[in-house]
Order: structure tokens, then sequence, then C-alpha cells
């Protein structure tokens, strides 16, 4: 059997698993239940999809939309992974064979609506074998979530029904609050959770405040026609502003539509697929548009308004970048957004819950510091360097020693028990003799009007930077009080300093210049062209998203690296085998036949002449910004071409005759996995590389 890593080259195409989804997948093979919050992009689905490889029988992975399921379903059998979904738009004859590819053990991961699962367990559970539930999109099971769904929480029952198959649920945004009904709701046996980092570091980040209607308009039009070949995501508060917005960009030659709650579900379909099969640069949308896009090249991600949370907010802009590449995030705001924002929380059974993260969102969009470490904070994250990837680390805001005024707000709460909220601290603070601090007995503590000096609506803007600071937070559950956090404990004992940010007023926004200079192609955008239009001929055929085929980080990484053999092209990340004896021939034919007429054979003699410099393997991949099998690779073929007399400092005869006998027993391959497996792992791969070159040269 394959091991994890193994399987992740495999069938995904990827060296080496990102942060705990190895620690994840171990925890699952053991039977153990998890809670993972990972970040939309952060590779999630591998926490389960590696262990439905494993383990024998059916995974059920419980997503909340048929096109999610669509679009994950095409991106498995896209790498080779049979799987396949079960919901309410297939006829019956359709459900029937699919179980019965279940029951044959046909089919390693299921996807399915919980309203269907819950719906159709019996047959599901009685044909299949069941391997692992994975509950996808789990902060809709809580209703302190920012999308609940009730049809959630009644699948509470099967991990009672189930009690030997380990469950896994995750999200991309969470709370404390959120993460702990989870676990209750679905009644986790005592699952470990799983925090990794929220920090999307390709996202740029910027607010723009007070721009009027027309002037948004016209920036966004000028955003856009910089970036022809971009996909990206307009959100708006209303069905009527995403037409507004979709008319305008239609009037200036923007291929975009609109998505909203008030079209007919055909109409919504078409978009959404348009979207993700590149046929649509741009979608005005309200929220209703996005949990089902599992498109991995939007490039920009627009916030039209206000969004009514942080948690809404942090999974709408993780629709960009979920590649990795550099994409971009701008959020307009104004006040009149905040009235009618506040008007809607302010209705309905969590009125309260619902202003106060109104609140916390009105606070990061006026922001004057590092927007990143706010969200991280909203987290529970607690970076301790600002990001250098927002508006306010590009034009940063002065700072100065805030410990002594930290100190005395983090002492008030303290002497209050952490009970309190924002505006009984603010009125200590001040001194204020009011019924209700007397009552309390707070105009007898030591802070009661020790910041008299400092105005109300001052002391509430540095407590709101305390919340983003990570010193403080808030307990939406009791009553909005705020609580002291571990990195504010050591400020009130004196073991760190802190800065705060001097208060000002904030900046209008200048306007967004109109017009740019033609831009020339480089050769960079070029090769990237012409991979993208064999990508489109390949999706095209086979009726799925480009990304599918390949993502745009594949791509680019296939341009800067110009793989010309097989082998290099499997060492591309993203690139499994599957996709390689897929499509392989046809992406290597392009890269070549760019590089022989863009003279990039220069990259050859750029590692020659580093050779002769006597400078390391490690250090001339660093220096050019290489993988170093990379340039093994180009030491191989510079042998070959007679430009390198030997190979014998990188490879012994022991090794190439270990190599040639392997050769003729897994054949001629230009795949080195089987020689290194048959080896039993005992020759890196860099020395098989170099094997071969000499036996290619000896013939």
């Amino acid at each position: 059997m394959l091991s994890p890593n193994q399987l992740l080259k495999k069938y995904f195409g990827y060296e080496t698993f990102r942060p705990q989804q190895e620690e994840i997948i171990e925890k699952i093979l053991s039977a153990a239940d998890a809670l993972v919050l990972m970040p939309t992009g952060g590779g999630k689905s591998l926490c389960f999809q590696i262990p439905a490889l494993l383990l024998p029988g059916t995974a059920i992975v419980v997503s909340p939309l048929i096109s999610l399921m669509k679009d994950q379903v095409d991106a498995l059998r896209g790498n080779g992974i049979s799987s396949a979904f079960y919901n309410s738009s297939q006829s019956f004859e359709e459900q029937q064979a699919i179980l019965n590819a279940c029951h044959h053990g046909e089919i390693k991961l299921l996807y399915i609506s919980p309203e269907k699962l819950l719906s159709d367990t019996e047959i599901i559970t009685k044909t299949c074998k069941i391997s692992l539930f994975a509950i996808d999109e789990a902060h809709c099971v809580s209703a302190w979530g920012h999308d609940f769904r009730p049809e959630y929480t009644q699948m509470g029952f099967l991990r009672e029904r189930y009690p030997n198959i380990p469950f896994i649920a995750l999200t991309a945004t969470a709370d404390k609050l959120t993460r702990r009904d989870i676990i209750k709701q679905l009644k986790l046996k005592k699952p470990q959770v799983f925090i990794t980092s929220f920090d999307r570091k390709n996202l740029s980040l910027e607010v723009k405040i007070g721009v009027k209607p027309k002037e948004k308009i016209n920036e966004i039009i000028a955003f856009i026609q910089q970036r022809k070949n971009q996909s990206g995501i307009i959100y708006c508060l209303s069905r009527k502003k995403c037409e507004e917005a979709y008319e305008a960009l239609q009037n200036n030659g923007i291929n975009a539509m609109f998505y909203h709650a008030g079209m007919d579900a055909a109409a919504r379909s078409s978009v959404q697929e348009r979207f993700i099969n590149d046929d649509l640069q741009v979608v005005c949308a309200t929220i209703a548009f996005g949990m089902g896009i599992d498109k991995s090249n939007v490039r920009w991600v627009i916030h039209y308004n206000l969004p009514k949370n942080i948690e809404g907010y942090y999974q709408e802009i993780g629709r960009a970048g979920r590649d990795g590449l550099p994409s971009e995030t701008i959020l307009y705001y104004n006040y009149a957004d905040l009235q009618l924002l506040n008007k809607f929380a302010g209705e309905g059974n969590m009125a309260e819950v619902n202003l106060e993260k109104l609140k916390r969102m009105q606070q990061y969009a006026e922001a004057d510091s590092c927007r990143r470490k706010i969200l991280l904070n909203y987290f529970s994250e607690s970076p301790d360097q600002n990001c250098g990837n927002c508006d306010v680390c590009r034009d940063p805001r002065q700072h100065f020693d805030g410990t002594v005024t930290v100190q005395k707000a983090l002492s008030a709460a303290a002497r209050t028990g952490e009970k309190e909220g924002l505006s009984m601290l603010v009125d200590i603070l001040r001194g204020s003799k009011r019924q209700e601090i007397i009552s309390a007995g707070y105009d007898k503590i030591k802070t009661h009007g020790a910041g008299a000096e400092i105005p109300a609506f001052d002391w509430q803007r540095y407590l709101m930077q305390m919340l983003n600071l990570g010193i403080l937070e808030m307990a939406y559950d009791e009553n909005f009080a705020l609580k002291i956090t571990p990195s504010g404990k050591d400020i009130l004992f004196g073991k760190k300093k802190i800065e705060l940010t001097v208060l000002n007023s904030i900046k209008p926004i200048e306007k967004a210049q109109r017009n740019r200079q033609p831009k020339i192609v480089s050769d960079y955008e070029a090769l990237f062209n012409h991979l993208r239009k064999v990508r489109r001929i390949f999706a095209e055929d086979e009726n799925v998203p480009a990304y599918v085929i390949f993502s745009d980080a594949t791509l680019d990484e296939m341009v800067r690296e110009k793989p010309s053999t097989a082998e290099e092209l499997l060492s591309i990340s993203g690139v499994g085998e599957h996709k390689l004896f897929k499509y392989g021939d046809a992406f290597l034919n392009v890269i070549q036949g760019f590089s022989s007429s863009h003279d990039t054979k220069s990259t050859y003699q750029e590692t020659l002449k580093m050779l002769r410099q006597n400078i390391s393997i490690e250090e001339i991949a660093a220096i050019r910004n290489l993988a170093e099998t990379t340039v093994y690779s180009h030491i191989a073929q510079l042998y070959l071409s007679g430009q390198v007399d030997s190979l014998s400092k990188y490879v012994n005869e022991d090794e190439i005759n270990s190599v040639k006998e392997a050769v003729k027993i897994v054949g001629d391959t230009k795949i080195m996995k089987p020689i290194f497996e048959h080896l039993k792992e005992t020759v890196p791969y860099h020395k098989i590389r170099m094997a071969l070159a000499v036996l290619e040269k000896r013939g």
C-alpha cells in the first residue's frame, strides 16, 4: 500500500504536505474524530481525500451545494480518483447506479447534501461500506456561525449511530463559540481541534472609505480594465446594486453578469458555470454567490459595500487566490452601508449578536493598524509582525508607546471580573458617576477615573485597537463582556510593552487614474497565455473547468521552470502521474516550441557559468530561485550536450549499475518514481537522474 506522501504526489502532484495536513490524516486513519479549521485554499479537502484512498470502503462527504459537489468530483476524477455525487438533481436510475458502484468498492468518495443524507440514510449505509464521514462547511451547523443551515443540526445522530467510523468536520471560518457548537451539535467524540494559520499571505487587503458612488464605479471599471485576463467577483449588498454595477461594467465593454437570489435557479446556474469555465470575467453578486465556487484562479474580490460580519468577509475574500498566487481584495465602505446593515442586524432573534459582529466589521474597516493582524486576531491567532501587504502597512500610521493606556483599560476589565462590555469600561475609566456604576461599586475600584483625561470617543477607539491587536477578546455569549487574552495579561503585568496607533482622522482616498500606457507582453506572459490556451482545449473537450486540468499556480511554475522532459514536468507542483500521462506531451510541446524560439537555453548556460565558479548546487538553487532538482536536471542536460565532462562527483558506479538493473526490470521509463521505488528509496532522485544521463550517453 502506498504511503500518504506517495499518494499525495501520485494523484495530486505535490511533493510535501502543508502544515498539519499529515497529522490530521494520521488522526483520521486512527479512527479518531477531528475538527479542522483551515483557510479557503489551505488544503482542507486533502485531509479527508487521502484517508479515503487508504481506508477500505467509501468516504461520505457532506457538502451543502450541488455545484460544489460537481466541481470537487470533477477535480478528483481529473486526478484519476474514483468519486461521485449523489443528490436530488439525478434520476432514480442514476442514483441506483452510483450506489451499486459504491457497493462493489468502485467509488472512494461520495459527495452528498445533508438533506439527501438524512432522507436516504438507510439505503446509503446498507449499500456502502463507509470508511469515514467528512462534514464540509461545518460552520453551517451553528446558529452562532455566519451561514446557519438548520438541516446540518440534524446530523448529530450519525456520530451515535456509527460509533466506530471516524468523523472529520471542516470549516474555513469559525470563532471559538462556533467551534464549541460544531463539536456539540455533531456529537464528535473527544475530537482533536486542528487550527492552521488563517493567514492568506498572497491576498492584499485594502479598504477605501467614503468614496462617492460615481467615483467608486469609475475606480472599479479602471481597476478591471487594467486586469483584462483576470477573473474577479464584486460583492454587493442588494440585488439592485448587483444589477447597477453589472450594467455599468457592461456599458464599458467588460464581460460581466449579475447573480442574486431573485433569479431563477437555471439563470443562476448558468452564470456560475460560465464564470467557473472562464466564459465570464466578472460576476456582480450578493453573498448568495460563492460557497459553491471552487475556482482556483479568481485574482481579485471587491466588496462594493461593507459586509455584515468578519466571518463572511473573510470567507468571501478567501475566494481569491486559492491557487496561492498574488491576488487583490478591496473593500468600499461608507456610513450609508452601516446604517442599512444596522437596520438588518437589529431584526430577528439574534439581533444583539449580529449587531456586535457588525460593529467588529466596522472596526476592521476603520482600523489604522495592520488589517491582517485584525483578521487573524478575530480568529484567535496573534501574529507578532505587521503583514506589509495591506493598505495600512503600505501607508503606515504613526504609533506611540501605549503600554500605560492599555494597562489602565486592562486593569479596569480585571477589577470588574472581566464581565463588563466596552461602554461600561469607558465610563469607569472616565470616572462616570452614573447609577449603574455606583450600584456595582465600580466607583470604588482603583481604576475609576484613571483615564479621565482621554475623551470617551478616543477611549472607544483605543479599546477597539486592543480588540484588533488581540489584547482583549469579546465574549458574545456573555453579554459581550471584554476578556483579557494571554497576550493582554503579559502587558498588564509588565512583561511586555505595546504600541498603539495615534488617533487621527481617516484620509480620503484619491481617485484612481483611468488611463494607462499599453502594456508590452513579456516572454513570461506570452508562454503563460500559450499554456492557458492548451489548458482551455482540454477543459472544453472534457467539459470541466480549466483549473481542473491544471491550476494557474501549476502553469506559473511551468513557465518559470520550463521543464523539457516528462521527469522534469512531474517535479512541477500539481502534476501527478495521471495528469502527466494524460496531458504531459501537449504541455511539453508548447514549452519546448516556445523555448526554441526564445533562446531559453541560456538558463542552462547560467547554471554552467555558476558551476564553473564553484558555487554549490544549494546556492545555485537559492540564487536562481529554482528547485535543487531543476539544477541537477540542468547539469544532466549539460552533460548530455558535452558541456560537462563528468558526473562522477554526483553519482558513483555502484549507483549507476543499480539504476541500470532497475531499468531492466521496470522498463525504460521517463518517470523516475518506479526506479526509486524498485530501489527501495535507497538512491535519491537526483542521483537517478544523473545515472540515467550517464547510461543514455554510454548507449
